[in-house]
């Protein structure tokens, strides 16, 4: 697992903006791998799980709640994107989490990450919004948006 750590620590250090104060630190990855309803899943620049001395081109976090999995990270190293490997981890993360039980995927993120196109394509619509909630380290408040996608095939909002 340290060297799956690495891996997503490599992607999150040029996948996140610096400007948004977005990325984790290493510590509040590994504690969250530590509490056993959290799980990651890697993706090489070919959108297979990478291999053992591969580099990930790409991640995602997730953490299990009832019936739901809210993804709390995913990032691809800009290199890569454009490649469908946001797709991909999206996808395999959708499967995950219907083994694991999961009815939907929940995600939140600032207003205006251009992420969003992608999350929208695979199914995510706006479920709520909570005002000015991440601050920039310039002090800017921006709003957040909470998304849902419905994984059993018909949309509950």
């Amino acid at each position: 697992m340290i060297e799956d750590v690495d891996r997503i620590m490599t992607v999150m250090s040029t996948a996140f903006d610096p400007a948004f104060g977005e990325a984790w630190n290493r510590r509040q990855v590994e504690d969250a791998l530590k509490l056993g309803n959290c799980h990651y899943y890697l993706v090489g620049s070919e959108g297979r799980p990478p291999l053992e001395e591969e580099a990930a081109a790409g991640f995602s976090l997730s953490r299990t709640g009832f019936e739901e999995e809210e993804l709390l990270l995913l990032g691809v190293t800009p290199q890569f994107r454009g490649r469908g490997l946001g797709s991909t981890i999206l996808g395999q993360l959708r499967l995950a989490a219907i083994e694991r039980g999961a009815r939907r995927l929940l995600l939140e993120m600032r207003r205006g990450n251009p992420a969003e196109s992608l999350y929208r394509r695979f199914g995510f619509y706006s479920i709520g919004e909570r005002r000015d909630y991440y601050r920039t380290p310039g002090g800017k408040r921006i709003d957040a948006i909470t998304f849902a996608c419905d994984v059993t095939g018909s949309r509950n909002t």
